[in-house]
């Protein structure tokens, strides 16, 4: 039967906090201070590590309320075997089969924290649910393992290697139900591990509309010609390195006087061709990274291992027009439901939509002003918190 999903324990390998970026850990977070805003008792575990490459301890483990929540920072396990970490991700990366024992070798020396889960372990019974994701890390599977008939995983789930692993299917299968950002990933999950829709509820995360100058970050930063922005972390699977290189045979092929912007963390490999081209802003606060969206010609998003896509929502809140990869699923059906974007598939698609972009004002408009209307529409925290509350209380307890 149905019950009400009074306390809540929220679990996330990191917490968002000051320039921690991360789009899943924004999601757990925010879920977690909204419910507890709906007057659901709420607690959130999560370990000491700030960085997501060396999962170093650095933050002090110990409670702390944040948005009116408690926060316990456990510390993460220090004997992981980095070796054999990376020599099996490294085979998974590649695709094709990977035996069940080189899977769980690769779990057990991911990010975990024993302490984390025997807390879990001791006061589980307390919680009426465990809310726990991204899928990936080790830490999300084992905390599963420990109550997962009240585990609900909010997995950001990508089409990827790693998502075809056997132990992946089992947790799927496992856990109480999911909570999915979009309906393309919800898709994905029952395609993979053969679910019915009923496996999980599409909830996402609301957003707060704001107000951002569109010359303010041109100005601070000497920029007088259009630019394309592009906000996040900067990295091969997000595809940064090929938006420079679009972007570099963009300006070479159509000799338009066009720059690059890129907040967010993680290095930036420019080649010499563009280094005049290219602002790397680095780590920003909130406003200034809305600035920076506002003021843009076009937001791009050239990842195709999306979820969701929270900065495309946020580009249409700054009235900006987005242009993602074809090839994720999800960006671009928030394209296509929104009306707020175009995608490309491949580099002459890219530069056919930039330069109609670039060329057609009352396009780029258009285009933003329905996005914006869409993320104020299916993305005001009311509307997400309903789908959330729903969600959670109206799965079976065992």
């Amino acid at each position: 039967m149905p019950h009400r999903a009074d306390r809540i324990a929220f679990v996330c390998p990191r917490f968002a906090e000051g320039a921690l970026v991360g789009g899943a850990e924004t999601l757990l977070k925010n879920l977690a201070v909204h419910a507890a805003r709906a007057g659901r008792r709420v607690a959130f575990l999560t370990t000491c590590a700030r960085d997501h490459f060396t999962w170093a301890n650095e933050v002090p483990a110990g409670t702390r309320v944040v948005d009116g929540v408690n926060v316990t920072f456990f510390p993460v396990d220090e004997n992981r075997d980095l070796d054999v970490f990376l020599r099996a991700q490294a085979r998974i990366s590649r695709g094709g089969a990977v035996p069940e024992p080189e899977q769980m070798a690769w779990l057990a020396n991911s990010v975990n924290s024993r302490a984390l889960c025997e807390y879990l372990r001791e006061q589980g019974a307390a919680y009426d649910r465990i809310v726990t994701g991204p899928y990936l890390f080790g830490l999300t599977y084992f905390a599963a393992q420990v109550w997962p008939a009240k585990t609900v995983l909010v997995p950001c789930l990508h089409d990827e290697p790693f998502a075809y692993l056997s132990v992946f299917r089992r947790l799927f299968r496992e856990v109480a139900g999911c909570m999915f950002n979009a309906e393309p990933e919800r898709n994905l999950a029952c395609r993979l591990y053969e679910l019915e829709p009923a496996c999980g509820a599409v909830v996402g995360m609301g957003l707060e509309p704001f107000e951002a100058g569109a010359d303010r970050f041109a100005a601070r930063h000497g920029i007088q010609v259009p630019y394309v922005v592009y906000c996040g972390r900067r990295e091969l699977l997000k595809g940064t390195p090929l938006l420079i290189d679009y972007m570099l045979a963009f300006r070479a092929r159509t000799g338009r006087d066009v720059k690059l912007v890129l907040t967010g963390s993680g290095p930036v490999d420019v080649p010499a061709g563009m280094t005049e081209h290219v602002l790397d802003a680095g780590v920003v606060s909130e406003q200034e990274k809305r600035e920076a969206m506002a003021g843009a010609a076009v937001f791009c998003h050239p990842s195709v291992n999306e979820s969701f896509g929270i900065v495309i929502l946020e580009a249409w809140l700054a009235r900006t027009p987005c242009l993602v990869h074809a090839a994720s699923e999800v960006l671009r059906f928030q394209c296509e439901r929104s009306n707020g974007g175009l995608w490309f598939r491949h580099y002459p698609e890219f530069e056919r939509e930039l330069s109609l972009l670039l060329d057609n004002l009352p396009l780029r408009h258009q285009l933003a002003e329905a996005g914006r209307a869409y993320v104020l529409r299916e993305y005001a925290w009311p509307v997400i918190e309903q789908k959330m509350i729903a969600a959670l209380d109206g799965l079976p307890v065992a």
